[in-house]
């Protein structure tokens, strides 16, 4: 898709939204940042549209963008205290059986690049190829990360089901 003029960069905007937030949301885990981080990748993306005057492929271009605002995200420093009103009783667990929730919490334990490639491999359906030019990286770092992510998600929801057998 190329972006030419205002009317079909807000056209993509209006389009597009709903996707990029969940992805967003399968990266950070939370609605509230995720919200964040698609208002963050849009406005990028309106200011690199008109900056550069013409995307040639504003769905990459956005995917691109998101991906990196996220792993931006993670790398502040205030990103790394949270502050709790009461520690809690067990580590981050869900408290709900329900599997949707069991993977979303899953994979807010898995390293930030591990969380990238397994959302875009598996929820964007981008190929291998595909997901290391997006993350800069080789395709045997992407098949790397794709492999020790997907174990560990494996041995987590092993964990949490056993856990909540006893």
């Amino acid at each position: 898709m190329r972006i030419d003029d205002d009317a079909a960069l807000y056209a993509f905007v209006e389009n597009r939204r709903t996707a990029l937030f969940r992805s967003a949301y399968l990266l950070c885990g939370d609605r509230h940042e995720a919200e964040d981080l698609v208002q963050t990748t849009l406005v990028r993306v309106v200011l690199g549209g008109r900056r550069h005057g013409r995307l040639d492929n504003i769905e990459a271009y956005a995917r691109k963008t998101l991906v990196n605002t996220f792993i931006a995200s993670r790398r502040r420093f205030w990103r790394r205290e949270q502050a709790y009103g009461e520690l809690p009783d067990r580590a981050g667990h869900p408290a709900d059986t329900d599997t949707g929730l069991m993977v979303r919490a899953a994979l807010a334990r898995l390293t930030v690049r591990q969380r990238a490639v397994l959302v875009l491999r598996y929820w964007e359906d981008l190929s291998v190829e595909a997901t290391a030019e997006l993350l800069g990286m080789r395709e045997n770092t992407v098949k790397s990360h794709t492999a020790r992510g997907l174990a560990a998600l494996r041995a987590d929801m092993a964990a949490d089901t056993a856990e909540e057998l006893v």
